[in-house]
């Protein structure tokens, strides 16, 4: 079959970075505390892997002889959000940092964002949690029309709104004018982020339609160069947004992890000669963001359940990495990623097993597809694929 798996568990880190301290983020260790505030996590297919003996994770033990190799990554990259991280996996070194906002967005863009948009006013302009300041200012919002803007730790802009007050395809086209009228050079902000939710007074929720406005990569990654030789790529998931649909032959939308494995298994028995980039978002998106370790473990323990079904469909000749893009520490008390190390597990059937150590960029992820697939590239890290 000859098809490589590069699978993002979102938010699942390994530990803090040396610099986390840099961050405010010392002390963090997703995958570690989230196993001592449940008594030891259960994830017997992901030890088999060789997932305990990257670290001492409590419940999770090294394996005599690991199925994959294992190791742990290491961030070169400024930063610790989702596009910094994808786009470090995928082959490239982002030495210009993001612009972010912790003081909410200053007069200058909000009156572009009034003046582009023709909004009548906006309400929040702070970083916030996503799930508490809809409960704060829902029902202001739905009183007078209009959208909430927030930031967070990463560089955001997101629009809220309520799919009864702002339709979606309004919200889209508010969040596409913001993108690319409002946040015009020199500002460089990762993603403008469409929000939608729904409900009424004490029971607002937000809704799986959320869209991701991103820039473009800043060079070839490894979606283009593959693309370019004539193998096909398939995005599953948050990667289409991140790389704002560049370099993708086929886009896989997902609204979930469950079906994000479910294309994972289709792709594992009808693909052929292609590179598939999959990302898993619940883990970040309804457990770490809301400090939910218990929910946190049971998503890992899902996608471990998942494991021995998609396994078992790979050909010989495929290979897959099992990584993450940045942690997300739920027993913090922030609600934001965290600078951390990612586990990497290195998988092909009836393969030896090697200690990678820990990899000075994640970008050692891109190079070792694009020597899979024999394609010239310029693309940064070392490859690990004779492990």
């Amino acid at each position: 079959m000859n098809n490589f798996f590069l699978i993002v568990l979102d938010g699942v880190g390994i530990g803090e970075l040396p610099d986390a301290s840099l961050y405010g983020d010392q002390g963090s260790n997703t995958l570690g505390h989230i196993a001592k505030s449940v008594g030891g996590l259960s994830l017997s297919n992901m030890q088999k892997l060789g997932l305990g003996n990257i670290e001492n994770i409590q419940g999770v033990n090294p394996a005599d002889k690991p199925l994959a190799s294992f190791g742990k990554m290491a961030e070169q990259s400024k930063g610790k959000d989702s596009t910094t991280g994808h786009w470090e996996l995928s082959g490239l070194l982002i030495d210009k940092d993001f612009d972010y906002f912790p003081n909410g967005f200053p007069k200058e863009i909000t009156d572009r964002f009034l003046e582009i948009t023709k909004c009548k006013g906006f309400l929040g302009n702070k970083a916030a949690s996503g799930t508490e300041i809809i409960k704060e200012l829902g029902d202001e919002h739905v009183r007078t029309g209009f959208p909430i803007i927030y930031t967070s730790a990463d560089s955001v802009f997101q629009i809220a709104a309520h799919q009864d007050v702002i339709p979606l395809e309004e919200l889209y086209k508010i969040c596409d004018l913001t993108r690319n009228e409002v946040l015009k050079e020199p500002l460089n902000v990762g993603r403008v982020i469409a929000r939608p939710f729904i409900g009424t007074t004490g029971n607002y929720s937000r809704t799986v339609y959320r869209k991701d406005f991103s820039l473009d990569p800043p060079a070839e990654t490894i979606l283009d160069i593959l693309l370019e030789n004539n193998i096909q790529t398939i995005a599953i998931g948050k990667i289409n947004d991140l790389f704002n649909y560049k370099g993708i032959a086929i886009q896989e939308k997902t609204k979930s992890n469950s079906e994000g494995m479910e294309k994972l298994l289709n792709y594992a028995l009808t693909s052929v000669n292609s590179f598939i980039f999959a990302n898993l978002v619940d883990f970040d998106v309804y457990f770490g963001h809301r400090n939910d370790a218990p929910g946190f473990a049971n998503a890992l323990k899902q996608f471990d359940n998942f494991l021995p079904e998609f396994l078992n469909k790979l050909d010989n000749s495929d290979r897959v990495i099992f990584t993450a893009d940045h942690g997300n520490d739920p027993t913090t008390p922030s609600t934001d990623h965290s600078r951390e190390y990612v586990p990497l597990l290195y998988y092909g059937k009836n393969k030896r097993s090697y200690n990678l150590g820990i990899r000075q960029t994640f970008s050692d992820a891109g190079k070792t597809v694009a020597d899979f697939f024999k394609v010239k590239n310029n693309l940064k890290g070392t490859s690990f694929l004779d492990k």
